[in-house]
């Protein structure tokens, strides 16, 4: 599978994702947690048109790193940042980094517990 991002315009998170078949489900993580579900619509062969709703919640002031998630597979990230943050691209990068970080802590006590 592989996902491209066609950005985010007002409030939704649009791209297309490429696959013989869809996915179960996608989710968006925020912060290690599932904030979002995406739909799916078919866009011809192979091809299906993702739009994700985002809630308010990840749009706010500060730095912010959503995860698209296909199962335990990350499909793509986006880094949103809104009003005034010292050093847009260091905090972006590195909330990016905590919520690659969450989701590998999850998965991994997931495995160790059996699951």
């Amino acid at each position: 599978m592989k996902f491209e991002s066609h950005g985010v315009s007002g409030g939704c998170w649009n791209g297309a994702l490429q696959a013989a078949n869809p996915p179960a489900a996608l989710s968006v993580l925020h912060r290690g947690e599932v904030v979002a579900e995406a739909s799916l619509r078919d866009a011809g062969p192979g091809v299906w048109a993702v739009s994700v709703s985002l809630p308010p919640a990840v749009i706010d002031q500060g730095a912010h790193s959503l995860l698209l998630v296909a199962g335990d597979e990350v499909l793509s990230s986006l880094a949103l940042t809104a009003g005034t943050v010292a050093g847009d691209d260091l905090l972006a990068e590195v909330a990016q980094l905590r919520a690659e970080l969450d989701l590998l802590k999850r998965e991994f006590r997931r495995l160790a517990a059996g699951g």
